[in-house]
């Protein structure tokens, strides 16, 4: 397989993830104070959304660079 090829798949798949999943979330955990034995702890959830603009732009990238590859035999 050529590299046009498998980059576009691959630019394919990141665009149907980014398709039905929008976005993902990751936790932070932040320390506020320690005293002594006692910690004092709190967790923030960030969530980053996936624009369905991006998601496009890598299915359409993708799916040229899968006929490119193709035509170049």
């Amino acid at each position: 397989m050529k590299p046009a090829t498998i980059i576009g798949i691959l630019l394919i798949v990141l665009g149907i993830i980014g398709f039905a999943v929008g976005g993902f979330s990751f936790t932070h955990e932040h320390q506020d104070a320690k005293v002594g034995p006692i910690d004092i702890e709190h967790k923030q959830t960030s969530t980053v959304p996936i624009p369905p603009v991006l998601s496009g732009i890598a299915l359409v990238g993708g799916i040229a660079l899968v006929v490119v590859g193709a035509r170049r035999t």
